[in-house]
């Protein structure tokens, strides 16, 4: 081949290659890819998503090398403070004025199920990764979300179960009261009575709550083997050190903790948790693939991450690989695109998108060591078995979303 040959094949290949470039960067709206995080960043869930599931998100970006066929990826972020409201608001003109095309994070269930619906009428797309509500891929399902981490029923399933299968039949529960709350218990109940065991009692307390007092004298009172804790957070944390104060376990009850994160943990110590069962979504511990993302993620916040903020990085990656796979970031696109794509990373195993907009993986029943038993600051967990993803979530058959072709 001459020169001048040589040099038109390149020219037209360089020609070709920007072409296709322009071509795919003009199927982003606006030529970049317009990502929100929207979180609890100074209250209660601060520390199981806030300022480190932002971060988790900005590790995906940098992995994915910072943009999508050329298309820039540009981050807003705010801070919900738990308010619907303020959630929705935010959404709103996140969408209207910045052409945001994918909303992540997501904490709060009742701010969920506001943006959602926000997320709906616009045609836009919501990840889903820190809300606990089952309700939101049952009946608050739309075509616009996925919810990736976990949910009230596989908690329910986990946890209540085998509390009640070792013993522990009778109940008070003890709920946060608000939609997340008002699901787990419901899943909870469920559980515990088709299980052989039976609810004897329960109160629904305001979210956030600093002062369990009276709370924990009810449980104590109700003379209930187990006292379930429908909350998370703080209120969690919360109760749990009121009833150490009360010497509740002391006296011959035991306490289920529905919603353990990794920093509740950490935050009150192994001699207040220790052998407390717990279901979990994924662990920093758990293989090599966990333990080297997990490490990175140290590094830069200097401690390990919850399921949530792993949760973000996977269900953040996943869009990004839709997203180039499809060639736009139109929504509806996008999302059956990640539908199609199986969803197997450092958090997810044996993942995949249901038509109801759940994302479906194993979870796992885990126990809190004991302090003997710990090498480390962060080693708390021991996981006893996993809970394949099919087990794991509430069967279609049982589904009242709309989606769902039953």
């Amino acid at each position: 081949m001459t020169l001048i040959k040589k040099a038109l094949t390149t020219s037209i290949a360089l020609a070709t290659a920007s072409a296709m470039a322009a071509t795919a960067q003009a199927n982003m709206s606006d030529n970049e890819v317009r990502i929100g995080y929207l979180a609890d960043m100074s209250g209660t869930y601060r520390d199981l998503a806030g300022p480190g599931g932002l971060t988790a998100m900005e590790m995906a970006i940098e992995d994915f090398g910072g943009s999508v066929n050329d298309a820039p990826i540009v981050v807003f972020s705010a801070d919900d403070r738990n308010s619907a409201d303020v959630g929705a608001n935010t959404v709103r003109g996140w969408v209207d004025q910045e052409n945001v095309d994918m909303v992540g994070g997501l904490v709060a269930s009742s701010v969920t199920i506001a943006v959602t619906k926000v997320i709906e009428e616009s045609n836009g797309l919501a990840l889903v990764s820190g809300s606990a509500a089952s309700s939101i891929t049952n009946e608050h399902c739309t075509p616009n979300h996925i919810h990736w981490v976990y949910d009230t029923y596989p908690l329910a399933n986990g946890t209540a179960k085998a509390v009640v299968e070792q013993g522990g039949d009778t109940w008070f529960m003890l709920t946060a009261d608000y939609a997340f709350g008002h699901a787990l218990e419901g899943d909870v109940t469920k559980v515990v009575e088709e299980n052989g065991g039976e609810i004897v009692g329960g109160v629904r307390h305001p979210f956030p709550t600093s002062d369990f007092s009276s709370y924990i004298l009810q449980a104590q009172s109700s003379g209930a083997k187990i006292v379930g804790l429908a909350n998370a957070g703080a209120d969690t944390v919360n109760a749990i050190t009121t009833a150490s104060q009360f010497g509740v376990t002391q006296s011959g009850q035991q306490l289920a903790g529905l919603l353990i994160f990794l920093n509740d943990v950490h935050a009150m110590g192994l001699e207040s948790t220790q052998n407390l069962l717990l279901t979990t979504g994924w662990y920093w511990d758990m293989d090599e693939q966990s333990r080297e993302w997990a490490e990175r993620y140290y590094e830069r916040m200097e401690r390990m991450p919850t399921m949530v903020q792993a949760g973000i990085y996977s269900s953040t990656m996943h869009y990004l690989k839709a997203v180039e796979e499809a060639g736009t970031d139109d929504p509806e696109t996008v999302r059956a695109q990640m539908a199609e794509m199986p969803i197997e990373d450092f958090f997810a195993r044996n993942g995949s998108i249901r038509e109801d907009g759940r994302m479906i993986h194993d979870m796992y029943l885990a126990q809190v060591k004991t302090p003997e038993e710990s090498t480390g600051e962060w080693d708390l967990y021991e996981i006893l078995s996993t809970i394949p993803a099919e087990e794991a979530y509430r069967p279609l058959s049982e589904s009242n979303c709309d989606l769902v072709q039953n």
